[in-house]
């Protein structure tokens, strides 16, 4: 799942790693009384004013974007009406408030999810507007931010990504070296068993069954490429694919190496394992820093890029949760509107941003990063290298599919790792419920 509940070394941002089943479900019963709706109902429009819907509910997002929109008020002249709401109200209702008379600009999330609404007419095109903030990003970003039809529809404003973490001065005690290929990887993890650590760190018990998404991503990614993965999340191929199958495979090799009673455990008891150096690698996002007060352990915390597992696919995709904004299908004011995204667009804005809420990364490309600390740095520097950048298996597919489909088949097998045909074969048989060519 995606993360919602997660502080890069400051304030959490509760329930953005939930699933939420049907969210794209434009007729399902928990949208027949939106929770979300739009700044001014239908008053005439003011072309003075834009609207702003945004999920960023707690103290700390609540604050920081209050800073970016007051520095463009007043850098435009402009007046910006926020409609704020909180992340699972907003992720609930946003169907039914996209379909309604919803704000100017509104908050979500790149990729697939951007994708459906595009697809569906409830957004605008942002092509003008890419052609003069184009230059600060990425062309992996940029692919993230397109839809279907080849045209802009999002503008980024930060990310975070997932790997390998560890504790260096674990590392140095043992003379353990960091792997960069699949059998490095492996040994590393089998000479920690020998140690008495638990090799990998895990916890996806009651609500954390998302966390073993980013293992399953990651080695899809290496063993099969991006194209396939995100073909497998799409729905546009079988799941019962040899290559699907591959992944499993990989996955059961390394599940002796997994923490024991990794079901019945949460990830944040799983970090804690990790951070005591009971366990000697975790797969996780740099969320993990919301379990360190003392500036002394953040210091010793490090990650490491999943391995290699098949050299024509490298280590050249990474998972990534882009988070940003769209245009809404009728704006009242798309002049200013599009003024807005342009200043949301850019290096200065996401400085603004990260100055109050620095528990994620920013994604222009000419952003100042000098208030960053080391995993900040390594993060944005990972990112930027990143030839392809994934989003989170729920966030690159429908997540009613993954939730009660995928999901609970996986934590199921991971329990008892066999073959994972029978596995395939149940997930391939749900997929056109949720799918259509």
């Amino acid at each position: 799942m995606t993360l919602q509940s997660r502080t890069v070394l400051t304030a959490p941002q509760p329930s953005r790693r939930t699933v939420v089943g049907g969210l794209f479900g434009l007729g399902a019963a928990a949208l027949a009384a939106p929770l979300l709706t739009a700044c001014g109902g239908g008053a005439a429009a003011d072309p003075k004013t834009v609207t702003f819907g945004s999920n960023g509910a707690d103290a700390t997002p609540k604050s920081a974007y209050a800073a970016v929109t007051k520095a463009f008020a007043k850098e435009s002249g402009l007046t910006v009406k926020t409609n704020t709401v909180d992340h699972d109200s907003f992720q609930k209702s946003i169907s039914s408030y996209l379909q309604g008379t919803p704000d100017d600009v509104f908050t979500w999330f790149a990729g697939y999810r951007m994708q459906y609404f595009a697809k569906k007419g409830l957004a605008t095109p942002l092509d003008d507007v890419w052609e003069k903030i184009g230059g600060g990003f990425s062309e992996a970003t940029k692919q993230l931010s397109q839809g279907e039809d080849g045209k802009f529809y999002f503008v980024p404003l930060y990310n975070y990504p997932w790997g390998v973490f560890y504790r260096k001065s674990l590392f140095q005690e043992r003379g353990y070296t960091v792997p960069r290929t699949w059998s490095e990887f492996t040994a590393l993890a089998k000479r920690m068993k020998k140690d008495g650590l638990s090799p990998i760190a895990s916890g996806y018990g009651g609500g954390d069954a998302w966390s073993i998404l980013g293992a399953f991503d990651y080695l899809n990614l290496r063993a099969n490429g991006y194209e396939f993965h995100m073909s497998l999340m799409r729905g546009e191929v079988s799941w019962t694919d040899k290559r699907a199958a591959t992944t499993l495979d990989l996955w059961r090799e390394i599940s002796p190496y997994y923490q024991q009673g990794a079901g019945g455990r949460s990830w944040q008891d799983a970090a804690q394992s990790l951070l005591d150096k009971k366990s000697g690698m975790a797969v996780i996002g740099l969320f993990l820093g919301q379990q360190v007060s003392d500036e002394a352990l953040r210091a010793d915390i490090d990650f490491f890029p999943f391995p290699e597992i098949d050299p024509a696919n490298g280590q050249d995709a990474v998972e990534a949760p882009t988070d940003g904004f769209m245009l809404s299908r009728r704006p009242k004011n798309e002049k200013g509107a599009k003024k807005l995204l342009e200043f949301l667009g850019s290096a200065k804005a996401e400085g603004l941003y990260m100055g109050v809420d620095p528990s994620n990364v920013a994604v222009h490309a000419q952003a100042d990063t000098g208030s960053y600390n080391p995993l900040q740095k390594k993060s944005a520097e990972l990112i930027a290298s990143a030839k392809h950048i994934t989003q989170f298996a729920d966030r690159d597919s429908d997540p009613g599919f993954i939730s009660t489909v995928v999901l609970p088949g996986l934590t199921q097998w991971l329990g008892h790792p066999d073959d994972g045909a029978a596995l395939l074969k149940r997930i391939e048989s749900q997929r056109s419920r949720f799918f259509t060519s």
